[in-house]
């Protein structure tokens, strides 16, 4: 048994957070210690296993403010990462002696993790560079993030392994970081499927005021401008012009998404979605829900016929396997991530990111429901082979047996050293 940490800026509910709690997952399923150290957690908005006890959280550094007057929110996060990175130098690691620290999202706190004396190793899971997800800016917002962009690629560049999500990630990784001459490691995500195999789904009665005769497309994803959401509801309204009325009366969209009361863009942009939904005459055919609980995402899982997964560029989408799991078809932009998990024709369909593209790929489900069955057996299928969590844990362990070996190669060396002193 070994001692691992993991650093991660808030634990919330998102994909990069359900990413690093699955990892800790498949590290104690092999016997092994985990604590989390983190900047923020709410426990009326985080996933179970941060909250039921599952993992211990320290929480770091959460006085520090998020952003000032609205703004310097990247700066912000990287001086909150590097105020824990710091704690965990000084006040746990020397204690806790851990043989591995897993941080994720913020680099910068790589160079200070490794401020402590001892004999670990730092992996750093990126799931897409920072400087790319950033928006467009002017003249001063260049100025602003010309030194985190350089300051991001000196530090990941300290990290003892580098792992991405996909190989679309990694041609990204590539790219945005040219300085940087070693080669990622690929470790695909997966899900916790001992939580979905356990849990039983609520009638659908219980999570929404929809009727199980519906044909009910699924959408989850935060409430960002980012995920596109806006694409779902449009898809929906050009699907009326389609349809025929008794099929089109069938029809029903739930978009469930993580809804933190204190992010200003997902208050803003729930707005957005629900007076787009009433500008196309669709309200009564589309349900919000806010923040599902792991039991209610399961239940909209089991009963949904298909999910409807609209970002662009995605780095990698865990929805999509949760879908497929579920032997539910993916429709989802052909780009990034998804082009990795979902066959096209095959388990789902891969459209542009339009409305009339989704729109022809829900119809066809609609009309052929011995359809919707084909793609979700054969998206089952494809988790099984390529995405299980048994195949996610054994990737996992592969790399910390390798970074053990390192450690224990190093030992050696300086031992040898100190018997020539």
């Amino acid at each position: 048994m070994v001692k691992i940490l993991f650093l991660h800026p808030d634990l919330g509910i998102g994909g990069a957070e359900r990413l690093v709690l699955d990892a800790a997952l498949a590290f104690k399923s092999k016997g092994h210690e985990v604590a989390f150290y983190t900047n923020h957690h709410d426990p009326t908005h985080c996933f179970a296993e941060t909250r039921n006890g599952t993992f211990p959280v320290t929480v770091v550094g959460d006085w520090i403010p998020r952003s000032i007057f609205g703004r310097f929110k990247a700066a912000c996060a990287y001086v909150r990462m590097v105020y824990a990175a710091v704690y965990l130098a000084w006040y746990v690691i020397p204690v806790e002696e851990p043989t591995l620290i897993f941080c994720d999202l913020i680099s910068l706190c790589i160079p200070f993790l490794k401020m402590a004396r001892g004999p670990f190793r730092v992996v750093f899971y990126c799931h897409h560079p920072d400087k790319l997800l950033t928006s467009e800016g002017g003249f001063f917002k260049k100025i602003y993030r010309a030194p985190l962009n350089w300051l991001e690629e000196l530090t990941t560049a300290r990290a003892d392994k580098v792992l991405v999500n996909s190989k679309y990630t990694a041609r990204v990784y590539q790219d945005a970081f040219q300085k940087i001459k070693d080669i990622p490691d690929i470790c695909y995500p997966s899900i916790n499927t001992e939580f979905f195999n356990t849990t039983v789904p609520k009638p659908l009665k219980e999570v929404v005021p929809v009727g199980l005769d519906k044909f009910i497309f699924l959408s989850i994803n935060r409430y960002e401008r980012k995920k596109n959401l806006q694409l779902a509801l449009r898809a929906l309204e050009h699907l009326k012009h389609i349809l025929s009325e008794s099929d089109w009366n069938r029809v029903h969209l739930i978009m469930a998404g993580g809804f933190d009361p204190i992010n200003l863009e997902n208050m803003e942009h729930y707005i957005e979605l629900t007076d787009l939904a009433a500008e196309l005459d669709i309200e009564d055919k589309v349900t919000f829900m806010k923040s599902p609980n792991d039991t209610e995402k399961v239940s909209l899982l089991y009963h949904c016929k298909a999910l409807v997964y609209t970002p662009s560029n995605e780095h990698f989408g865990i929805v999509p396997l949760e879908a497929m799991y579920y032997k539910k078809p993916v429709i989802a932009v052909n780009s990034g991530g998804p082009t990795e998990t979902i066959v096209n024709d095959v388990t789902g369909f891969l459209c542009e990111p339009n409305s009339e593209s989704f729109a022809r790929a829900m119809s066809k489900l609609i009309w052929a429901p011995e359809l919707v069955d084909k793609l979700g057996e054969a998206g089952r299928k494809r988790f099984d082979t390529k995405f299980s969590f048994d195949a996610f844990t054994e990737q996992l362990d592969g790399i910390l047996n390798r970074e053990r070996q390192i450690i224990s190669e190093v030992r050696a060396i300086e031992y040898e050293q100190r018997k020539k002193k």
